[in-house]
């Protein structure tokens, strides 16, 4: 842990790396004169490993603290937007225009205040790097076991879901019922595989702009697309059967299943730590997190209300697929950007977490030489290879990403960090003051929404497997037919 508390420094002193500089020009200086003076040609092969593996070690360093607070926005918006905004609609459809407005403003600003959280917590504790190393502040080894398999799991399952919803989108685009569709599922697969290879999320970054543009390009079409089709039925947008409220018949679980939609679609505080270790000035994430915040609210909002406005109570999830046949195979090939590199995000974070676990004080975390990429390269091989194997063999895969989403993505985004305003931030008693009593209170309030999504959620999740089964709405396991798909 010595590179981590050496890099995590840097933060709260700014002298800090000027020293560690000094100290390493020293270490240099009496390696040189070791061996000049002939003590060295003993061992010289141990301190050339030495000096080696410092240069090294300031190299990686320094190649992953180049972040800035634009990149770090664009990172985000990989990780969080992506076309499950398209999935707004539906949400909409069940819960009503006006509660689906509510659910969209209101889990956005508290996202964005949660995130905040976090980000204060990096403050504070410079030599935390991923989420789990933060619980464990709290809660100690157990805690940090507990959320490192909560984190990887979720990571590795967003994959799949992506894996899957790349393979719908071939679906539509070919169009060719005689090809099967594990075909298109391995090709997603390989996509996302070569997209996560980048290992630094500055690298990453430059991906996010064609991310970006891909996701406000599909949604556009299918926002201009149902409009048209809304205009030409007979009776025209006065004809949609949107409602205000949740239509007749529309039970619990149904309700808070849809809401869970809207949580995963706000999940960017699961990498926030992850992205914030790599930036160059970390206090800079205050920016990034009001601009995706907001961003998110406005997109969500418009698509969700929009066209469901334009569609009604039949919309589908994705949104894409209700903008007609021909429509809907141009804004799904718009959306193949957003598909994979949204994605592979998410490898690349769980590999970054995974590196850094198995060689805490070694250079191969850095992925800069030929030893670390040559673990880098099967690893995200790997995390692709399972969460293709887990997409396609559990036939009710999409309920179990929302099952997983309310177990997980409700500690993630909700309770957890409210529970580190309580032990991890709060200066003094609860009580000390108005600003702690209202911030005691506000925390209090997001403590109980995340232990409610996390118990209601999973209620709901499971009873929509449950339906899902008793329906016959399950496709079998590794399918080849592209109905299954569709």
């Amino acid at each position: 842990m010595a590179a981590q508390t050496s890099h995590g420094g840097h933060y709260q002193d700014p002298d800090a790396g000027v020293q560690e500089d000094k100290s390493d020009k020293s270490v240099r200086q009496d390696s040189q004169q070791d061996l000049e003076s002939g003590e060295g040609e003993k061992n010289s092969k141990g301190l050339d490993r030495t000096q080696s593996g410092t240069t090294t070690i300031h190299e990686g360093e320094a190649k992953f603290k180049q972040l800035g607070w634009v990149k770090l926005t664009v990172c985000l918006i990989v990780e969080a937007i992506a076309l499950g905004s398209l999935s707004i609609p539906s949400v909409f459809a069940t819960v009503g225009m006006i509660g689906g407005v509510i659910l969209v403003v209101s889990l956005g600003l508290i996202s964005i205040y949660t995130s905040y959280l976090v980000g204060q917590v990096k403050l504070k504790y410079p030599h935390v790097t991923h989420y789990a190393e933060a619980v464990r502040l709290m809660f100690g080894r157990v805690g940090f076991e507990i959320t490192s398999v909560m984190f990887v799991m979720v990571l590795v399952l967003l994959l799949g879901s992506h894996v899957l919803t790349g393979t719908i989108a071939w679906v539509n685009i070919i169009g060719n019922p005689t090809v099967c569709a594990l075909v298109f599922s391995v090709v997603s697969a390989i996509l996302i595989f070569v997209l996560a290879l980048p290992p630094s999320f500055d690298e990453f970054a430059w991906l996010g702009y064609v991310d970006f543009v891909s996701i406000l390009a599909a949604i556009g079409i299918t926002i201009i697309a149902t409009g048209v089709q809304a205009s030409n039925r007979p009776g025209g947008l006065n004809a949609v059967d949107w409602s205000l409220y949740p239509p007749p018949g529309t039970t619990f679980h149904q309700a808070f299943e849809a809401s869970t939609n809207v949580i995963l679609a706000y999940s960017f505080a699961i990498c926030q730590f992850s992205f914030m270790d790599e930036m160059a000035k970390p206090k800079d994430f205050i920016k990034s997190i009001w601009a995706l915040g907001l961003i998110e609210i406005v997109i969500y909002t418009l698509t969700g209300a929009l066209v469901y406005a334009f569609v009604g109570s039949d919309v589908r999830s994705p949104a894409l697929l209700s903008a007609g046949s021909t429509v809907s195979r141009i804004a799904f090939g718009v959306a193949l950007p957003v598909i994979f590199i949204s994605g592979s995000i998410n490898g690349v974070v769980a590999g970054r977490y995974i590196l850094r676990r198995a060689f805490p004080n070694g250079t191969i975390q850095y992925v800069n030489t030929v030893k670390g990429w040559l673990v880098w390269v099967p690893l995200i091989a790997l995390q692709v290879l399972i969460a293709w194997i887990i997409a396609e063999a559990i036939p009710f895969f999409n309920a179990l990403l929302g099952l997983i989403s309310s177990l997980f993505i409700s500690g993630f985004s909700y309770y957890f960090p409210a529970l580190f305003w309580f032990f991890l931030l709060k200066e003094g008693k609860w009580n000390k003051d108005w600003r702690n009593i209202s911030l005691s209170v506000i925390n209090f309030a997001i403590l109980a929404i995340g232990l409610a999504i996390l118990g209601c959620g999973t209620y709901a999740n499971v009873q929509d497997i449950v339906d899902q089964y008793a329906q016959h709405r399950v496709r079998g396991s590794f399918a080849c037919a592209q109905a299954a798909y569709t």
